[in-house]
């Protein structure tokens, strides 16, 4: 009798509507992939089996295996949403301690900075120091700063690219005198609590090929010169950066060094700290004074302002005080079988017997795609393609309830036989 049969393909023409449905309902969900029924004919075992005329006993949905094709890269310009372009999965640090593995880049941070998706699971990624160099291979959840602003940092450099004007007069020999201003920039350092120290420097000629340097701290009065605050430079108007020296080995014009200056603190006077300055590329042509370059590695305190991640998985933070320092590296992870990952939900697979052990690793690297920020990856499911599929699983249907219909008529005939 057919009834089995007809039924076990009711079954699984059925099974076969559920996937395509599932796939047309998740058309637009983020890194979603699609799926798709694999059936396979049953037999029963006989005596006959091996004479060829063996009848099958109908048909079973063998698995719903899914397709990690890559989707589409639609670009959002939310900095915390991230698309994979290429191999590789997002671990997530589920709130039940589970970890999980997702295509959906759709982050969040949450009170305490964390970085997690909509379902509460935490990025997981490498630490890193503040210029990105990892630390550990092992994974950690990613966090951001956000409970309170990043402490100040005092200066200790003062870096100056300027052209002293080779045509000037000596101050000696200059009438009226040459005022300080003419040649003269600044400089904003700070001190440890983030306070502004303004910094003025003053060049004098006093000499050919010599320019003394004065300093004014917090705006004070410009210092008298130093007699080791002294820039020489060479014929061909470079500074000088080692002495001049007769045939017995005595210095007969000592280099540019510039000795360290001393910097106060504003709140407090007694609180001194040296910077250091480096003039090395300041040169003397005959040309107008200009300053082309000046800095200095100190800063006030930040708030986070807001996060980039680069292709190499680096989450950059941006402070209001213009700094931006590494906050980890995400990192990506993938297996021998992809098929054998068991889909959870929300997006999100875990690791099985099938899978194989995550192997985790760097987004650029080996068989690891790159990331995109502020992009995500659409479901790869094919909608048209999907509409077909389940007008054949529709006529499958059909068919195997008139096997049934057809097998219900012919018992009817048996059993009216007179």
């Amino acid at each position: 009798m057919a009834f089995q049969q007809g039924l076990s393909g009711l079954n699984s023409a059925s099974r076969n509507l559920d996937v395509i449905g599932h796939n047309i309902a998740n058309a637009n969900t983020v890194g979603m992939k699609t799926s798709r029924a694999e059936f396979a004919a049953l037999y029963a075992s006989s005596v006959n089996a091996a004479s060829g005329v063996s009848t099958g006993i109908g048909v079973t949905t063998a698995t719903v295996s899914q397709s990690f094709t890559q989707g589409n890269i639609t670009v959002t310009g939310n900095d915390l949403d991230v698309a994979i372009n290429g191999n590789g999965f997002f671990e997530l640090a589920m709130p039940n301690g589970s970890l999980a593995y997702s295509r959906d880049g759709q982050f969040k941070l949450d009170r305490s900075g964390n970085i997690v998706t909509n379902q509460g699971g935490q990025l997981m990624g490498y630490p890193t120091d503040a210029a990105g160099t990892r630390l550990s291979f092992e994974t950690v959840g990613l966090s951001l700063p956000t409970g309170g602003p990043i402490p100040a940092r005092p200066t200790g450099a003062i870096t100056a690219e300027f052209n002293l004007d080779a045509r000037a007069v000596p101050a000696a020999s200059a009438t009226p005198p040459t005022p300080l201003s003419t040649y003269g920039t600044s400089v904003m350092a700070y001190d440890a609590q983030g306070m502004e120290i303004p910094v003025g420097l003053a060049f004098q000629k006093t000499g050919v090929n010599e320019w003394t340097v004065q300093r004014s701290i917090n705006g004070g009065a410009f210092a008298p010169s130093d007699p080791a605050t002294v820039l020489r430079f060479e014929q061909d108007g470079t500074l000088r950066t080692v002495p001049v020296l007769d045939a017995d080995g005595n210095v007969l014009q000592p280099a540019s060094v510039m000795p360290p200056i001393m910097l106060t603190s504003p709140n407090n006077p007694n609180a001194t700290f040296s910077a250091t300055l480096d003039y090395s590329k300041a040169t003397q042509f005959g040309t107008s004074f200009a300053v082309s370059n000046i800095t200095q590695d100190g800063y006030r305190p930040g708030e986070l302002t807001s996060l980039k991640i680069e292709e190499n998985g680096i989450v950059t933070a941006r402070y209001t005080n213009g700094q931006m320092r590494a906050a980890g590296q995400v990192a990506l992870v993938n297996f021998r079988n992809t098929q054998g990952m068991a889909p959870t939900g929300g997006g999100n697979w875990a690791a099985t017997f099938a899978s194989g052990e995550p192997q985790r690793g760097e987004p650029g690297v080996g068989r690891f795609g790159s990331l995109r920020a502020g992009a995500l990856e659409d479901s790869n499911v094919d909608l048209t393609g999907e509409l077909v599929n389940m007008m054949t699983a529709q006529r499958a249907y059909q068919a195997n309830a008139q096997t049934i219909k057809t097998q219900d008529q012919v018992l009817s005939t048996l059993l009216n036989m007179r």
